[in-house]
């Protein structure tokens, strides 16, 4: 390639986008080009930065609000990872709840740096279950209708939309929701995937490079209703250290406290969007343990399993559920104190937030009028 090629990967909360570019990113290092990686977040302490620098794979993390509005933020990340060796791609994960991707992070790039990078379509990726409630295929609890807004918009503005997972549901109900995404959102490409088990990484390849998957049409967007949206959603960042009396199962401790946390917001009638957390032992930094939930209904999933037995760690716990921050605040704090007793150990919290996301205030937009017409660039 003559520029680097530059990736975002949207996707409502708990798509799998992270461990999908994971993925994405060893198939990419099969084919000896170097790539480097960039996280998203509302604030500081992100499960998925430690997640992707686990694999050894070069990682920037923008904190303090989405690519869009951290705009400047992002190019400079692209920057840092280029000092040593300039990566040919670029993997971009941005926040979960953010949309209108396009107007204001790929056409501004394309435009102001058109000559360092080669703009990729937009990927957005979907969890079934999630995405056959929300499109009304199937019954069972989803978000209100301003969550809902942004979660339609994320696939509206989709080039290629990815329905990961589909190792977790049936091939009827897979086809039924490729066929209602592929008449509701046209997208130029639908890949099936399941980036746990590795199936659809080449065909997801082979859609970012081929030239005809651009939609070539512009987001219209009501940013009051996205901004509402985004406010009904409560964020929870917690880091923090663990000491046990004597050794103790990471793995176990892990599923149990997600587990309570899940069954204390269940009782209160709110959703999860995302909950997932890792651990990395004091005495042993290569090991991680991370473990993730996406709905209520669900048991908590290992992703990465810890190796041993350890007597201490540090834990970062992200928690994104459609409740007041201040609610989410007090169960996580009522789910440390059971969790300690009954697990005899110690929880030491370095630093936690937990908030309500602002108003998305791009730094650039460009109108639909303005939005370039997509044409092969590599």
């Amino acid at each position: 390639m003559t520029k680097a090629q530059y990736v975002m990967v949207g996707g409502f909360l708990g798509a799998g986008k992270t461990t999908a570019i994971i993925q994405m990113a060893r198939l990419l290092a099969k084919q000896n080009l170097t790539v480097g990686l960039i996280t998203n977040d509302q604030s500081q302490g992100l499960v998925d930065t430690t997640m992707t620098s686990s694999t050894g794979f070069p990682v920037e993390e923008i904190t303090g609000g989405c690519f869009c509005c951290k705009f400047d933020s992002l190019v400079s990340a692209a920057d840092r990872l280029s000092k040593d060796k300039r990566p040919d791609v670029f993997l971009a994960e941005p926040v979960g709840s953010c949309t209108d991707l396009k107007a204001t992070v790929d056409y501004p790039l394309r435009r102001m740096y058109g000559s360092d990078y080669w703009i990729a379509p937009l990927s957005v990726m979907v969890d079934p279950i999630r995405a056959l409630r929300i499109l009304n295929l199937e019954k069972g609890r989803s978000f209100s209708d301003k969550v809902t807004y942004i979660y339609n918009k994320q696939l509206e503005e989709a080039d290629i939309i990815v329905i990961n997972k589909i190792d977790l549901i049936s091939t009827k109900r897979v086809q039924l929701l490729k066929k209602t995404i592929q008449e509701v959102f046209d997208p130029a490409h639908i890949v099936l995937m399941s980036a746990r088990q590795g199936q659809g990484t080449q065909e997801w390849l082979e859609g970012i490079n081929h030239s005809g998957s651009y939609k070539n049409m512009g987001l219209e967007i009501d940013y009051d209703t996205y901004a509402e949206g985004e406010a009904l959603l409560g964020w929870l960042n917690c880091t923090a250290q663990i000491e046990g009396i004597g050794q103790f199962d990471g793995n176990l401790f892990l599923l149990k406290l997600l587990n309570e946390v899940k069954h204390r917001v269940k009782s209160l009638d709110k959703e999860i969007a995302h909950l997932k957390v890792t651990l990395i032992p004091s005495e042993n930094g290569q090991d991680i343990g991370v473990v993730n939930l996406v709905r209520n209904e669900l048991d908590p999933e290992v992703s990465f399993h810890l190796k041993e037995k350890l007597n201490a760690g540090e834990i970062i716990l992200n928690l994104r559920a459609e409740c007041d921050p201040e609610i989410l605040h007090s169960v996580f704090m009522e789910t440390c104190k059971s969790m300690e007793n009954s697990e005899r150990v110690k929880l030491i919290i370095e630093h936690i937030e937990f908030f309500k996301p602002g108003r998305p205030v791009p730094t650039h937009r460009l109108e639909p009028e303005e939005q370039p017409t997509y044409v092969a660039q590599k």
